[in-house]
């Protein structure tokens, strides 16, 4: 049994934690929109800011929606720094396992480790499907003996636990897992709106295509959502897009090129621009289909 932090019980971080708490673990809870009573029923104990989490917790985990909330959580007043006693007394360790940006998790765990305790960046994929039935793909960047000591931790939420390599090599692993996933669903929208124009039943098509070469996760769900109107998060439109912008920057550091990356981000810009901030990233297909019509009507014209 382990004394377990959790800040952020959004649409993925309260699975997340009554995963934890039905594990046996101790919970201190902590969420700028409050803990839910649920969580409360089952055992977790609210506490109104991360330094407390901090002060009580061994382990303190973070499920937030961007890079600046993590460092807000972290570092500010009232932070998860303010609650951490030198490290000669108890060495904690923190674990991220928000979708942020590479570069700064190197320099969020270098400043936990100067405080001589250990960071870890271990973001998810599985969406909120994956979160609810404890089957998130887990990505680790820690040293050994840290991943280690809180691998059995993290199997409780994910079905797959990898350590990646050191602080920030999971959220690489992250980036390089959105910059597949929003090409695929992109790819499969384009898929089901031709099948659709060409005056074919697009549930036919998807239904054939997943028994051959084009089977995909992303073509089973997605396309399934793509075809049934229906966009309610999953994974928001805005969530994905900030992700992409972040592969964008960092590749941008690297001297690398993403195209595809780059049009799938105009696209969900798009999305955004049409108040499709908060629908679920299959959403996509509306704006191809906008695109679609567009063109039809030129050509009528």
């Amino acid at each position: 049994m382990a004394n377990i932090g959790f800040i952020g019980l959004g649409i993925m971080g309260k699975p997340m934690a009554r995963h934890l708490i039905k594990g046996g673990h101790n919970l201190f809870l902590h969420s700028r929109s409050g803990v839910p009573g649920d969580l409360i029923a089952l055992g977790g104990k609210e506490f109104f800011s991360p330094k407390e989490v901090a002060q009580h917790a061994d382990v303190i985990m973070t499920m937030l929606p961007d890079t600046p909330d993590v460092e807000k959580v972290l570092f500010d007043g009232n932070g998860v720094v303010e609650g951490l006693e030198p490290s000669s007394s108890q060495v904690k360790t923190i674990v991220d396992m928000s979708s942020i940006s590479p570069l700064e998790t190197r320099k969020f765990a270098a400043r936990i480790n100067l405080l001589g305790h250990d960071y870890v960046d271990a973001p998810v994929s599985g969406g909120d499907v994956g979160a609810q039935n404890a089957a998130l793909t887990i990505m680790v960047g820690a040293r050994m003996t840290v991943f280690e000591k809180i691998k059995p931790i993290l199997e409780l939420m994910g079905k797959s636990v990898t350590r990646v390599g050191e602080n920030g090599a999971g959220q690489v692993c992250k980036i390089a897992n959105q910059i597949v996933v929003s090409s695929a669903i992109e790819a499969v929208a384009e898929a089901l709106l031709f099948a659709s124009k060409a005056g074919v039943d697009p549930e036919k098509v998807r239904q054939a295509l997943l028994g051959g070469f084009a089977a995909s996760r992303v073509l089973e769900m997605h396309g399934e959502r793509m075809i049934n109107r229906c966009f309610e998060p999953g994974f928001r439109i805005e969530l994905h897009q900030k992700d992409l912008n972040i592969a964008l920057e960092c590749a941008s550091t690297l001297g690398v090129s993403l195209p595809n990356t780059a049009t799938v981000r105009e696209l969900f810009s798009a999305c955004l621009a049409h108040g499709g901030a908060k629908w679920d990233n299959s959403a996509i297909v509306k704006v191809l289909e906008k695109l679609a019509d567009h063109e039809i009507r030129k050509h009528q014209e």
